[in-house]
C-alpha cells in the first residue's frame, strides 16, 4: 500500500493504520473534469473529502478511480496531491488552463497520464471502506461490484439529491434513467450512505425499503468552501445576486420577468440590478430567450460565468441579498455560503433549504411572484426594516463546517468497517 501524506505541522497523535479501517477515496469526478475552469458544486464536495480526509486521517487514506480510459486503480498519495493542490490552483485562476487549440488537448493529456491508476492488488485490509463523494461512475453497478471485490472493501456514498427522478422534467433528456441506475446502485451495495440533507435522505428511504435492505444513513450538511471576508464587489448601483447554472429548475424565468416589470414600471427611475452567476445549462430556451433578446432588461440584468472563487464571492458579499427561487434543491450551497458571508438570502420554502439556512433566511413560495416582487422591493429600499429583520435573526445562525462533515464521514467508516 501507498505511503499516506501526512502534513508535517500537523503534531497531533493518532493510532496506527493497524487500529482503524483503511479508507478509499474516489477521485474520479475531478480527473475527469480536468478541462473544466469552473467547477461545480459535485466537483467542489469531492476535492473537500479529499483534503479534509488528508487532514484528519492521512495515515489510512489512500486514493482511487475509473480513469476516463475506463480502467480502474490507485493513486499513489504524493501524486494525488499534487493533483489536488493543482486543481485548487486552477480554480483559484492562479494556473492558467488554455482555453482552446493544441495547448488544451497537451494540458488534458498530461494531467491524465500523471493520473494514470495503478492495479490494485486483490486482497489486504481486512477493514477497508471506499468513500465515494459523487454519483460519477455509479450508473455502471457491474463496475462497482467489481472494484468492491478486488478492493475487499466496504461502500459508503454521499447522496447529493434525487431530483432526475423525483423531476424528470428538470434533467437532461434520459438524466432520470440514468440517476435511477446511480441511486439502485447506492441502495444495493452500500453499506452506508449520507445525505447531504435529511430531505435528500428521505427521499432515498423508498429505494431503500424496495431493495429489502435496511443500512445506517446519516444526515452531513455540506461545509463551507472558503470562510475568509472577502472585499465586496464596488459600485454605486444597488444590486441582487442570483447563483446556479441557468436551467429551468433554478426558476431564472421569475425573477426575470420581476425585473422586466419592475424596469417598465420605474421608467427612468433607477432600480437595482439582478446579477446572474453560472452558466447557461439546459432546458432553458425561455430565459436565454429573454436574456438575449428581451429589451426592458437591458442595463438592468447582468450575467456572469467562469468566474474565480474570490470574484464570486466578492459580488456576493456586496448584494443586497441572494435569490434562490429554485423549484428543487439538495441542499442550497449558495445559502449556506451568502449568510457565511453576511449577506442576506430570500430563497425558495424548500425543506432542504430550510435546513440551509435555519430560521435566518426569508422563505417565499416559489411560485408566488408577487411575494418576490413585493419582498425585492422592500429589501431594496434605504435602511429596509425586513432586510435588517434578517441581519438580525443570522447573528444566531451557524455555518455547517467541512470539518463536522469529515468527522461524521469518519465515525460512519469505523461504524461499518
Amino acid at each position: 500500500m501507498t505511503t499516506a501524506w501526512r502534513d508535517p505541522r500537523d503534531t497531533r497523535t493518532r493510532p496506527p493504520l493497524a487500529d482503524q479501517p483503511e479508507i478509499l477515496l474516489d477521485i474520479s469526478r475531478l480527473v475527469s473534469r480536468v478541462l473544466h475552469k469552473t467547477p461545480t458544486g459535485v466537483d467542489r464536495v469531492e476535492l473537500a473529502y479529499a483534503e479534509g480526509l488528508l487532514r484528519e486521517a492521512p495515515e489510512r487514506l489512500s486514493f482511487c478511480l475509473v480513469h476516463p480510459t475506463g480502467f480502474y486503480g490507485r493513486i499513489p498519495t504524493k501524486t494525488a496531491r499534487a493533483f489536488l493542490e493543482a486543481t485548487r490552483a486552477a480554480w483559484a485562476g492562479e494556473i492558467e488552463i488554455p482555453a482552446s487549440g493544441p495547448g488544451r488537448k497537451l494540458h488534458a493529456l498530461k494531467v491524465l497520464w500523471q493520473m494514470r491508476p495503478r492495479r490494485a492488488r486483490p486482497g489486504g485490509s481486512a477493514r477497508r471502506v471506499l468513500v465515494q463523494s459523487s454519483p460519477h461512475h455509479l450508473h455502471n453497478e457491474q463496475l462497482v461490484r467489481d472494484i468492491l471485490r478486488r478492493e475487499q472493501a466496504r461502500l459508503v456514498c454521499l447522496i447529493h439529491d434525487l431530483i432526475p427522478i423525483e423531476y424528470p422534467e428538470y434533467a437532461r433528456p434520459g438524466g432520470d434513467a440514468l440517476h435511477r441506475r446511480r441511486i439502485r446502485t447506492v441502495a444495493r451495495l452500500a453499506s452506508a450512505a449520507l445525505g447531504n440533507s435529511a430531505a435528500t435522505l428521505r427521499s432515498f428511504a423508498p429505494h431503500l425499503a424496495a431493495e429489502r435492505r435496511d443500512i445506517p444513513l446519516r444526515v452531513a450538511h455540506l461545509g463551507l468552501h472558503d470562510e475568509s471576508r472577502p472585499v465586496p464587489r464596488p459600485t454605486a448601483q444597488p444590486y441582487f445576486a442570483c447563483l446556479g447554472t441557468i436551467e429551468a429548475r433554478k426558476n431564472h424565468l421569475l425573477l426575470l420577468n420581476i425585473w422586466r416589470q419592475w424596469a417598465e414600471e420605474a421608467g427612468d427611475r433607477p432600480i437595482p440590478k439582478l446579477v446572474i452567476i453560472g452558466r447557461r445549462g439546459w432546458e432553458n430556451e425561455q430565459v436565454v430567450d429573454m436574456l438575449d433578446r428581451c429589451p426592458a432588461l437591458k442595463g438592468h440584468v447582468e450575467e456572469m460565468s467562469a468566474l474565480s472563487d474570490a470574484d464570486m464571492r466578492g459580488i456576493v458579499a456586496g448584494a443586497c441579498a441572494v435569490l434562490l427561487p429554485s423549484f428543487a434543491e439538495g441542499f442550497g450551497m449558495p445559502v449556506t455560503e451568502a449568510l457565511a458571508l453576511g449577506t442576506p438570502v430570500i430563497c425558495s420554502d424548500l425543506p432542504a433549504l430550510r435546513e440551509a439556512g435555519s430560521d435566518a433566511a426569508d422563505y417565499i413560495h416559489p411560485l408566488d411572484g408577487i411575494g418576490w416582487h413585493n419582498a425585492l422591493i422592500e429589501y431594496s429600499a434605504p435602511g429596509s426594516g425586513r432586510r435588517a429583520a434578517q441581519l438580525a435573526r443570522m447573528q444566531a445562525w451557524a455555518a455547517p463546517s467541512w470539518e463536522e462533515h469529515v468527522r461524521i464521514v469518519l465515525k460512519t467508516v469505523e461504524e461499518i468497517a
